[in-house]
Order: C-alpha cells, then sequence, then structure tokens
C-alpha cells in the first residue's frame, strides 16, 4: 500500500513537470527530491504542492526541490523506475551549498549559508541528543533527586549518567563527522579533529595549566568537551584544506598523503587558533558582564539582561565555560551569588516556556512528540541541551523571541536584587538554590520564573516560528 502511495507521487509530481523527457536528472536527501529540469517553464509549482504527499516545492539555483519527507527515498526510486536518470543521494538536507550551488556573497546569502551549515550539521544529532537527555531524565526521576527509589550510587543512576555523558561529552567527535558530509569533508577525518580537541592527555594539560605547544606555536590546552563552536570551525577550514591537497597532490599519492598533510596543517590551526577563539571571546565577554554586575544600579540591571540574552549562544559556543568558572570561583569564596549564578538559573525558565509553546504550536506529530521529549528531558531531567539543538537551530525565530524573554528575566532577577545560597540544579529544582536566610528571596525568585516562563511561552507561541515551520510534514 504505501509503494502504491510512493509510485502516485512520483508519477504525478512528473507529470507536473512536464513528463519523464524534460528531467535530466533525480536525486535525492534526506527529505528533498531534487529534480534538474532541461525546461524549467514547465514546471507547475502549484500543481506539484497540491500533489497528496508532497509538503511543499521550491526552486533553489536551477535545482527544483520537491519536499517528500522521510519517505523520499522510495518516491525518487519510482521516479528512476520511470526511466529518469538518477543522481545518486546527497547528505544534505537543507538549503546552502548543495550539489554544487553556492549561496550569493550577500549578507542574506551568508547568512543562510552558515545557518544551514549550523543546521545541517546539528539535524542529524537529534536522535542522540533526545535519546542522551532522557536516560538523563529517567535517572534524575528515580533517583534521590525526585523520586528516591534507589541511591545515587546505584548501578541504575550511574548507568544512565554515563550514559548521558557519552552523548554530550563526544559532542565534538559527532558533531565532526556531521559537519564533515555536510560540507563534503572526508567524514572520518571531521571526526578525527573532534577526538583531538577531547584526547584525555590535552584535556589533562588543561586542567593541570600544563604549558604547550603545536610544533612551537603556543597553544591554551582547554577542554572541549561539550562545545561546538571549536569543531564547526575546524571542520570548515578543514573542507579547504582537503580540497587544496586532494587537488594539488598526484593521484598516486592522494590516498595516504592528502589525509596525512591535512591533519598535519589543521592540529596548529585548529588547537592554536580556532578552537581557543570560543573561550577568549568568553573571558572577555564575561569580564564585560563582570563588570557591569558589580557596578551597580541600572548597569547591573542591563549586565543581568545581557547576561541571560546571551547565555545559550554562549553554551553553544563553549563561551559560557569561562564565565561560569568565574562566577563558581566567587560563589566558593562568599557563599552566595547575586549576579552570574542568579540570572543563568532563572534564564532557564524562559527556556521552559519556549518548550512548550513549541509543543503547543508545532502541527507536525513528529516534531511535537521531540518538542515534548525536550519539554520533559530540560524541566525533569535539567538537560537542556535537546532544546538548544533540536529546537533553536531548526527555528531561528526562537533565538530570538528566547533572548528577549531572557532580557527581561535576567534584569528583573537583578533588580530585586536575588541570590543564590546553593549550587542550582537545571531542572525545575533549581528553585531551591535560592532558599536562604531571607524567605523573601525564594518569593522574588519565583516571581522571576514565573515571568520568565510566561513571557517566553507567549513570544514563543506568537512569534517563534515562521508559517512554513508550523505546516504539518504528513500528508
Amino acid at each position: 500500500m504505501a509503494d502504491d502511495k510512493n509510485k502516485q507521487i512520483a508519477t504525478q509530481v512528473v507529470e507536473a513537470v512536464g513528463g519523464k523527457e524534460n528531467i535530466s536528472s533525480a536525486l535525492h536527501c534526506m527529505t528533498r527530491l531534487r529534480l534538474t529540469l532541461k525546461d524549467e517553464g514547465l514546471a507547475d509549482l502549484d500543481t506539484i504542492k497540491a500533489i497528496k504527499g508532497v509538503l511543499g516545492a521550491q526552486w533553489s539555483g536551477s535545482q527544483l526541490q520537491v519536499i517528500i519527507g522521510q519517505n523520499v527515498g522510495k518516491v525518487h526510486d519510482a521516479v528512476v523506475a520511470m526511466g529518469v536518470a538518477s543522481g545518486g543521494t546527497v547528505d544534505e538536507n537543507l538549503d546552502g551549498d548543495l550539489a554544487g550551488q553556492k549561496q550569493p556573497l550577500t549578507a542574506k546569502g551568508v547568512g543562510q549559508a552558515i545557518l544551514g551549515y549550523l543546521s545541517g550539521s546539528m539535524v542529524p544529532m537529534i536522535p542522540l541528543l533526545m535519546t542522551a537527555g532522557l536516560m538523563k531524565t529517567i535517572g534524575v526521576i528515580v533517583g534521590p533527586a525526585m523520586l528516591g527509589l534507589v541511591p545515587a550510587e546505584s548501578s541504575l543512576v550511574v548507568l544512565m549518567d554515563f550514559v548521558y555523558n557519552a552523548g554530550f561529552y563526544f559532542l565534538p567527535i559527532y558533531l565532526g563527522w556531521t559537519a564533515a558530509q555536510k560540507l563534503g569533508v572526508t567524514p572520518i577525518l571531521g571526526a578525527y579533529i573532534g577526538g583531538i580537541l577531547i584526547a584525555p592527555a590535552f584535556v589533562q594539560m588543561a586542567t593541570d595549566g600544563t604549558p604547550f605547544d603545536v610544533f612551537g606555536i603556543p597553544c591554551a590546552p582547554a577542554n572541549y568537551s561539550s562545545t561546538v563552536l571549536p569543531i564547526l570551525l575546524s571542520v570548515w577550514v578543514m573542507s579547504y584544506v582537503e580540497k587544496f591537497f586532494k587537488k594539488h597532490l598526484p593521484d598516486v599519492l592522494t590516498t595516504v598523503f592528502s589525509p596525512f598533510l591535512t591533519m598535519l596543517v589543521m592540529l596548529p590551526v585548529s588547537l592554536c587558533a580556532l578552537a581557543p577563539l570560543g573561550n577568549m571571546l568568553g573571558v572577555l565577554i564575561g569580564n564585560a558582564l563582570f563588570a557591569m554586575g558589580s557596578a551597580g544600579g541600572i548597569l547591573s540591571i542591563l549586565g543581568g539582561g545581557l547576561l541571560c540574552a546571551l547565555w545559550l549562544p554562549m553554551v553553544t559556543t563553549g563561551m559560557h565555560v569561562a564565565v561560569i568558572m568565574l562566577a563558581i570561583g566567587t560563589f566558593m569564596t562568599t557563599g552566595v551569588d547575586n549576579f552570574v549564578l542568579v540570572c543563568t538559573t532563572i534564564g532557564l525558565w524562559t527556556g521552559y516556556g519556549a518548550e512548550l509553546a513549541a509543543f503547543l504550536k508545532l502541527k507536525d506529530p513528529e516534531d511535537k512528540s521531540l518538542a515534548l521529549g525536550y519539554f520533559i528531558s530540560n524541566t525533569v531531567g535539567g538537560v537542556g541541551e535537546p532544546f538548544i539543538y533540536g529546537i533553536l537551530f531548526q527555528h531561528p525565530r526562537l533565538w530570538v523571541t528566547n533572548s528577549i524573554a531572557a532580557f527581561v528575566t535576567g534584569a528583573l532577577s537583578v533588580a530585586l536584587g536575588l541570590q543564590v545560597y546553593n549550587m542550582a540544579a537545571s531542572s525545575v529544582l533549581n528553585l531551591l538554590a535560592f532558599v536562604g536566610p531571607d524567605p523573601s528571596n525564594l518569593t522574588k525568585t519565583c516571581i522571576c520564573a514565573a515571568v520568565g516562563f510566561v513571557l517566553g511561552l507567549v513570544l514563543a507561541y506568537l512569534f517563534g516560528f515562521t508559517k512554513e515551520e508550523l505546516e504539518p510534514k504528513e500528508a
């Protein structure tokens, strides 16, 4: 029955583009059938969009993209069975530098290319992010933090914890592979450079503060586990380095020396320049925010708003590590925090609201299911990465609405003088970190959390999604 449906879609699409004689080639990615036509004027996009089983159609350069969904491979095979030449498959599933089509060198084109690279690299990660987050949630629910069914040292809690860590600690390796696929780099080299960034010896140097250099070039070791920007920048540069060697090396030497020379060049570029970029920016931003936070008055309030608004982007790039280390150092000395830990904890509530808005607003059943999973994983398990990488990267407007809600929430928390007395959980239990000598502190905290949640929910629901993003993916 499903095969008949796919054949019917293929037949109707072919008819709507002028017949098989008008198709030079057909290929597909994860969700789209990509057709190259001899006479583009014969294609009727309105007719294609009206076909049951087709989610949309658009031109990308000279290529007609028919958005079908997960069954696109079977539709492609049915088109090929009608006598159309097959171009095979492509790994990319978003617009951008696809099938040799370059984005125009304009602000919009560059922006689309960057978003395409980020999204195209992160989309394949969604099953891992979702699964790892829910594993952690199980451990939190049954552990002493919630139901108390098993102790913290039980095998189940320990298992769920390290399974979660395996998902996010090794993120540079997984992301190195998917980013390499997106850019046409040898995937295993992308994973390899990710592994180098979190090599145990390198991480230990960062912990011990050991001086280090790469081929005589000074290097500041750091722990890049769970970071995004270092590996994305590294793979992007690697794409040019590898293409250079593949182009200029003799064929007989390419197999061995192209990957070797590529990695040889990338070691200093990545470890000494690209990877430390996030940390350096994090220190600069952290120092600036700390200065605003200690200034008092309106400047501190604005600083709290900026810290909250910038926090999630900083997390995705790894910049947050430097800021949070500075905050923890102060907290361990004084036993209280009224700025960084306050803002970053209360700011979580805007994300909770945005996740719930995604569940309520999205129409596609699979998207709704994922959004609900992200909401549960974050509010109960304290795992926010699936929300960041699974939703925010797919819906750019949410970055804006969430940042606005976070700015207001952060500014309000500083204006009300909130204080953190304990290290906070990342789940809804984070409110317990505000329980201390001043009873009114918790009351004001609940007010700020409610404001953040409602504002995050309302702004995301009203403005966080485009019309196209809300269209269901199933006919």
